[in-house]
């Protein structure tokens, strides 16, 4: 039974919009950047995606926690949202994977959440005024006086310009072994990496080594990798330099690259490109986009706030002297660019999440795509 009260809570916008609720999860106040997230299930995998970082996520789904959370969902050691918004939490958890519920788990990680508030017309707003900071405060910082909150959010950091690897990276090296015909070893390197991408990567024939984010170009040579892979994250692609230098080292060395979500906007600054941040981003796992290689049209999952700014028709020569280089994806609800391909340089990229945890698995063969990939290349060299 999921505990459930009328503690008082409140969420506050930075446009000075207020929205009481009730208290959900832990108690205490919380600050961040508040954006929508549309999938109607899989909210245990959108809570453990370490690229919800820094933000307070609010489902558009109006009934949230009737399964509860299990062991073998996570996507990684904790959730990672901020905080969270929820209009109608269930009163009782019902599935026979269910290990706790989602109430308890958002409070022994610490996530102030609120419920019972209208999520429908705040996602309106959001939706024509772009993402913004809010917090949430219940228990005694719900009694705190309203200009006071109001001033804690507004001096809350915008999320363009933060870099937030460091904090959801691993410290130390982790490895996975490759299962079936082993490829060789595969440089992770771990932005905000979820379980079921290492996973997927390992049954391509992948030793996969998950490396910490601040690891150098050296280091990445040393375990002799077959090819490197950039993952998701958190964060602005414009305040991570430091992996922008490290990716021009693994292109300059020919060394095959994928990367997704945060790793397609890493690779469009290494290839010269700009970025730049999206009113309301992406997030949820219902997003049309077209693969312009085969015509498909691919439901898929998305989480970013930020795109690569590229010519969507044609190929152009890339600004750093990669070569040829072609948008590969399209997203159909706004034309934003959703992938990468290098056409004189074993490199692409994709927006999404090809894992789909949570989400549809239409982009899996991504995978399939990067592990030929790698094949090809080592016949190449041999």
């Amino acid at each position: 039974m999921t505990s459930f009260t009328t503690d008082p809570a409140v969420l506050v916008l930075e446009d000075g919009s207020r929205h009481p609720g009730r208290a959900y999860g832990a108690r205490g106040t919380t600050l961040g950047e508040v954006v929508f997230a549309t999938g109607m299930t899989g909210y245990q995998e959108t809570l453990t995606d370490p690229s919800y970082a820094g933000q307070i996520v609010l489902q558009t789904a109006p009934h949230i926690g009737n399964t509860g959370m299990n062991s073998e969902d996570v996507e990684s050691r904790r959730i990672w949202v901020a905080g969270y918004i929820v209009r109608d939490p269930s009163r009782v958890v019902s599935n026979w994977r269910s290990e706790e519920s989602l109430d308890d788990a958002l409070t022994r990680d610490g996530i102030v959440g609120i419920s019972g508030i209208d999520t429908r017309a705040i996602t309106r707003v959001l939706r024509s005024a772009g993402s913004m900071r809010g917090g949430v405060f219940s228990g005694e910082a719900a009694t705190l006086d309203a200009e006071e909150q109001l001033r804690q959010v507004r001096e809350a950091p915008q999320m363009a310009g933060q870099n937030l690897s460091a904090a959801v990276s691993v410290a130390t090296a982790e490895v996975t072994p490759a299962r079936g015909e082993r490829l060789g070893n595969l440089a992770v390197l771990d932005l905000g990496v979820k379980q079921a991408t290492i996973e997927n990567l390992a049954d391509r024939g992948f030793d996969v080594h998950v490396l910490p984010q601040s690891v150098t170009i050296e280091e990445v040579l040393a375990i002799d990798p077959v090819a490197v892979f950039y993952s998701n994250g958190p964060g602005d692609p414009a305040a991570s330099d430091d992996h922008v230098t490290l990716l021009r080292g693994v292109l300059d060395r020919g060394l095959p690259f994928f990367g997704i979500c945060f790793g397609n906007q890493l690779l469009g600054r290494a290839l010269g490109f700009g970025t730049y941040k999206l009113p309301f981003g992406h997030r949820g796992i219902n997003q049309p986009v077209l693969d312009k290689q085969t015509g498909r049209v691919e439901i898929t999952a998305h989480n970013h706030g930020f795109a690569v700014d590229a010519p969507l028709e044609g190929e152009v020569d890339s600004p750093n002297g990669y070569g040829r280089v072609e948008v590969s994806h399209i997203g159909l609800n706004d034309n934003v660019v959703e992938g990468l391909r290098a056409l004189d340089i074993p490199a692409f990229s994709v927006q999404y999440h090809p894992e789909a945890a949570a989400g549809p698995h239409d982009a899996n063969y991504l995978f399939d795509r990067f592990a030929d990939l790698v094949r090809t290349s080592l016949e190449n060299k041999n």
